[in-house]
């Protein structure tokens, strides 16, 4: 029963970390670009909520959508700005971009905000629900119940919308997209509003559960995402929605059964693992590339 108990609280957690990890993997899919920035996006979603829910006294629900909103304008802001004059470059060049606006956004929040962490308002009171010797909580409920329904909502837009049978073309080949009449800016745009509001979401959630947010938040929940996208195998969404169940699991029976100083360690190792036995990930395909 501990086991069960320990399970569910893993993919509260990583339904969380699937969030995140499928800005990385969308992005990642159409531009080859790994945004280093996408975990502080998430960090400007729960600050977002905080300010949306002190300042308009809103439940929790408008707070959601007002984060989710706020880190879709700030994604394509950082698009336009950052990546799109660089879109040409070589690679390493973007990644060090990528990594640039990182530091700009917590270090620029935590000039805005202060350093010290703030209390996220209760929006749901917390309470606890007994299912025999289990012991779920309604926030776990909540998240889980978000997470799968964004989850579905994206697969929907992915599948069966324009925009998302642009997105799929832009994937498979960005210049004959092009060619074919697909304006591929507005979809890369989109595609960064898509992946920072998921980001922006898991924000709030985030907040809700642990009651506490900083400018840094984002880092380590950003880098758990990115192996969580890496493991499902990056540029496949529903990779990394397994990958990112399998990191919170992972993580959560790490500091149940071994060592809660030991937790982040074994998340990189699995990177690393991941890495020298299936480089393309779970669900990744190896693929030629021809000089």
């Amino acid at each position: 029963m501990e086991l069960l108990q320990q399970l569910i609280n893993g993919l509260a957690l990583g339904g969380i970390y699937a969030l995140i990890a499928l800005g990385y993997t969308m992005v990642y899919g159409i531009i080859q670009l790994i945004n280093f920035a996408h975990g502080d996006i998430y960090m400007i979603g729960a600050f977002a909520g905080f300010y949306a829910a002190i300042a308009l006294k809103l439940s929790f629900f408008p707070t959601l959508i007002i984060a989710m909103v706020i880190s879709a304008l700030l994604g394509i802001i950082i698009e336009k700005i950052a990546y799109k004059p660089l879109r040409k470059s070589p690679r390493i060049t973007l990644l060090i971009t990528a990594i640039g606006v990182s530091l700009l956004l917590e270090n620029g929040m935590r000039f805005i905000v202060g350093p010290a962490p703030k209390t996220f308002p209760q929006l749901i009171k917390a309470s606890k629900i007994n299912i025999g010797s289990l012991q779920v909580t309604n926030i776990q409920i909540l998240t889980l119940a978000v997470s799968l329904i964004l989850v579905v909502l994206l697969q929907y837009i992915v599948y069966r919308t324009k925009v998302g049978k642009a997105m799929r073309a832009a994937s498979y080949d960005i210049e004959a997209a092009a060619l074919m009449g697909i304006n591929v800016n507005n979809t890369i745009s989109f595609t960064f509003a898509l992946g920072s509001a998921l980001a922006g979401a898991a924000g709030v959630l985030v907040a809700l559960a642990w009651t506490t947010i900083d400018p840094y938040m984002g880092i380590m929940p950003g880098l758990k995402a990115f192996v969580a996208a890496v493991l499902g195998g990056i540029g496949i969404i529903p990779g990394a929605l397994i990958g990112g169940l399998f990191m919170g699991v992972a993580e959560t029976l790490t500091k149940a059964y071994i060592s809660s100083r030991l937790a982040d360690a074994i998340a990189f190792s699995i990177l690393i693992i991941v890495l020298l036995i299936k480089p393309a990930g779970l669900l990744g395909k190896q693929t030629r590339e021809k000089v």
